[in-house]
């Protein structure tokens, strides 16, 4: 294809979305010139499946519940006029409160006011928080943040050193919808227990964004925390960062939630219309069908050349990943469904997998994410003419040549700056393109039984650990190897899960168990100490 020939196709099929400032490029993916006619009635189904939810039809089946996170930005939509008040009421409550903490009014037990927040969650209940924390923040905010994203000791331990004596000058903020997710629960205890240490109420310092009536609500509630905040069961934990779980702690840092949520109530507004070429989530939907055949055959590769835009493959990885990675579809016909996401920021990427890209396994096709602002203020030239600003375009549009030179497909998104109201609207595009992919393949976008099957594998392998402990315990005197150890439970498939449980019981002196180096590492015996 020749230059002019491209910038022909390029001024064809350009998507503009005047109210958020974005524009969508898909000349450089190779659909055919008949594919979007082609598609027109499967994207009007995909149209009318949206519109259903929207209007809050029963959405995931499995639950039997409602998709309402569009409702979240505009409650005037909610199907209830119950709804619309608890969301307006949510978003006046979560403004108000901030108001208190950055004036005074709430303030820690040890400390003039609070400076820091401190968010314990895992999944969509930190991703969407800290995608916006590091795309808006600033050194001036009225508060820093900080995560508790894992159940890892060593992690919270590095997070926790990092605040150290300004513990005292932090607020917590627990966020689990059933209140029952071990990782985060672990995080509460964790955190709660660095408050006792240093003789602080850990209750005076800690908030919750959960299920009313769930376990963490009560727990809050009996130990006079702060504040509780409502996590609704129509909102799924990756769509939920324009709730509570979202919207307080970005209040709280100081950010414009408004504009975000503004930003994101205009680009559903621009993503409902069924003209398919002035529809950005539509095209995305139908560029992501066209790559992969379908089912997924190639993976999404996001590219976004700002710093402030890194941790968008990270969330975009949960959104699309958890949605769209689906075994059966919703006839339960078994279809394997997904599209695999990763991605780096621009132009880190010219030093790290393009090389791959341009010349490896074609199995991919990237999505450029270019921000016209380059900074608040004039930039400095680096060379005659150029600023550092210049040169990341130069690296952008440089790399999606090379790209294209090898048969290898892209799309391009340009956005006007990295504010809320931008970030607001990349998010809302993006859950909108999910929804409509899903309905184009015909999975159910909204459960995740694979997560729970992992949650529940867990659970039955610290079962196990308890049972295990229990043996060592009484054999006290004698040291044992995993196979012994696992024929004595009565479990001797299992023995592999025991020598794991084992080498991790060793290296770390909580719960007193010995090893004794054998042969080889599978010999080694083990008796509790």
């Amino acid at each position: 294809m020749t230059e002019r020939e491209l910038w022909e196709r390029y001024k064809r099929y350009l998507c503009v979305v005047p109210s958020v400032g974005f524009t969508l490029d898909i000349s450089r993916m190779s659909f055919p010139a008949d594919f979007l006619e082609r598609m027109r009635p499967r994207m009007e189904e995909a149209f009318t499946a949206m519109d259903a939810l929207e209007k809050g039809a029963v959405a995931n089946p499995d639950e039997q519940r409602r998709v309402g996170h569009y409702w979240l930005r505009a409650p005037e939509l909610a199907p209830e006029p119950g709804l619309a008040k608890e969301i307006r009421d949510t978003v006046a409550a979560v403004h108000r409160f901030a108001e208190d903490v950055h004036a005074g009014r709430v303030r820690p037990q040890k400390a003039a006011r609070f400076t820091h927040v401190l968010l314990v969650g895992i999944g969509g209940s930190a991703l969407g928080p800290q995608l916006v924390a590091d795309a808006l923040g600033t050194s001036r905010d009225a508060m820093q943040v900080s995560f508790f994203d894992n159940t890892d000791p060593d992690g919270m331990d590095r997070v926790l050193a990092t605040l150290g004596d300004r513990l005292a000058e932090t607020l917590t903020v627990v966020i689990s919808k059933s209140g029952g997710t071990k990782e985060t629960r672990n995080g509460m205890v964790e955190a709660e227990r660095a408050y006792t240490q240093r003789g602080l109420d850990f209750g005076a310092h800690a908030v919750a964004v959960t299920g009313e009536g769930s376990e963490l609500d009560r727990y809050a509630k009996a130990h006079h925390w702060l504040r509780t905040f409502p996590m609704w069961d129509w909102v799924g934990g990756r769509t939920s960062v324009m709730s509570a779980v979202g919207l307080l702690p970005a209040r709280l840092q100081g950010l414009d939630i408004d504009a975000m949520l503004a930003g994101a109530r205009d680009m559903d507004a621009a993503t409902r219309q069924r003209d398919v070429a002035r529809n950005p989530a539509a095209l995305l939907a139908l560029m992501w069908f066209h790559a992969g055949n379908g089912r997924g055959a190639k993976d999404m590769v996001i590219l976004p050349y700002k710093d402030r835009l890194m941790l968008m493959s990270r969330y975009l990885q949960q959104l699309v990943m958890e949605s769209l990675g689906k075994e059966k579809d919703l006839d339960g016909k078994g279809v394997n469904q997904g599209i695999a996401v990763y991605g780096n920021k621009g132009s880190t990427d010219q030093h790290a997998y393009v090389q791959q890209l341009r010349e490896g396994v074609n199995n991919f096709f990237v999505t450029f994410i270019e921000v016209l602002k380059d900074r608040q203020g004039e930039s400095m030239r680096v060379e005659d003419g150029v600023t550092s600003g210049d040169f990341l375009l130069g690296f952008l549009l440089g790399t999606r040549r090379a790209l294209f030179e090898k048969g290898r497909e892209s799309v391009t998104l340009t956005v006007p700056d990295a504010s809320a109201r931008t970030v607001g609207a990349l998010i809302a595009l993006y859950e909108r393109a999910v929804g409509l992919y899903a309905s184009l393949v015909h999975i159910n976008a909204y459960h995740q039984p694979g997560v729970e099957a992992g949650k529940k594998a867990a659970g039955r392998v610290l079962e196990l650990q308890a049972r295990l402990l229990s043996r060592l315990r009484e054999a006290r005197a004698e040291a044992r190897t995993a196979e012994q150890l696992a024929a004595d439970l009565g479990a001797p498939d299992d023995a592999e899960t025991v020598f794991k449980l084992l080498e991790h019981l060793a290296a770390n002196g909580d719960h007193g168990v010995r090893r004794v180096e054998g042969a080889s590492p599978v010999e080694a015996r083990f008796q509790a100490s």
